[in-house]
């Protein structure tokens, strides 16, 4: 196990340089970020240039990037425009970000893989057909426009929350923002569950374990479930860096001041060191993401080992 850790470790470098190098080109290529700077009026050249080389932009691309990668190594991640450091933005931006995400990952398990164990189990009966149709109408919907019925009926209409989030941003607050965040994702993974548990309900294993007597209880949790994790980790794995990263249309509606929010100013403003910035980390929660399934392969399925 130590030995494939660290072999995964080390394949984790090219492909978060590789990552990085291409977010980094296309960031650049957005636009003159010295141009948006200065607002409608176009810079004059001689404080152009000095934003230039204030900022580092008169060098070639390849030289601002390696610049940029050995600043990261040593916890830096640059200067926004306005003069503030980047990872101050971090520091009260992640968060926010990560306990929105935490909350839209516990309702994406808990009522997930509930539904789908209980569709699973009733395949073609009036539960599952009504299950089926309403993740089908989740996944059709936008999620802004989920969003925004939600604020309107539970927040103006109603009054049961507040329409906007306030800047703490606790997590009894992040509830609604959350199921909104996690509804397509919900969706996805009831349907995966669903699927896997009809499929394995037929198996061998599950077949002796009924016919050796065990309760239904720990056949299914014990037997059936655990086997049939395995594709739905794998979608929530990748499905925690989507979620921090595409949490951009939910702060918005919201009005949370989180990755998604300092990412879409980042972005209208042309400030490319806050998308580059950001979005690296984005990178690693994507690969740390994905390391950490591979690991739960051998915790759910005992006939996986690494060597």
């Amino acid at each position: 196990m130590g030995r494939y850790v660290a072999r995964r470790l080390l394949q984790m470098i090219p492909v978060f340089i590789g990552a990085t190098l291409l977010i980094f080109l296309m960031v650049n290529v957005m636009g003159d970020p010295i141009a948006g700077l200065c607002g409608d009026r176009q810079c004059d050249p001689a404080t152009a240039a000095q934003l230039k080389r204030e900022f580092g932009l008169d060098k070639p691309v390849w030289q601002q990037y390696l610049t940029y990668m050995g600043n990261v190594f040593t916890g830096d991640f640059g200067t926004a425009f306005n003069g503030q450091k980047v990872t101050e933005l971090m520091s009260t931006a992640f968060p926010v970000t990560i306990r929105l995400t935490v909350v839209a990952i516990v309702i994406e398990v808990v009522v997930g893989i509930a539904l789908g164990v209980v569709t699973g189990l009733r395949r073609g009966r009036p539960i599952d057909t009504t299950v089926l149709l309403l993740t089908l109408v989740v996944i059709s919907i936008p999620t802004f426009v989920t969003g925004l019925l939600l604020q309107l009926l539970l927040g103006v209409e109603w009054g049961w929350i507040k329409p906007s989030v306030s800047t703490d941003a606790t997590f009894s607050e992040l509830i609604v923002p959350g199921l909104v965040l996690a509804s397509v994702s919900l969706a996805y993974v009831t349907r995966l569950t669903r699927t896997s548990i009809a499929e394995n309900r037929r198996s061998d294993y599950v077949r002796t374990a009924v016919a050796k007597g065990l309760p239904r209880r720990r056949v299914i949790i014990r037997h059936l479930l655990r086997n049939s994790l395995i594709p739905v980790v794998t979608f929530i794995g990748t499905d925690i860096g989507a979620l921090m990263g595409g949490a951009i249309v939910t702060e918005r509606i919201f009005n949370i001041h989180g990755v998604g929010f300092q990412l879409y100013q980042g972005i209208v403003r042309q400030n490319t060191q806050t998308v580059v910035g950001f979005v690296t980390v984005l990178v690693l929660v994507f690969l740390v993401a994905n390391l950490l399934v591979d690991l739960l392969y051998a915790v759910l399925d005992p006939r996986i080992r690494y060597a």
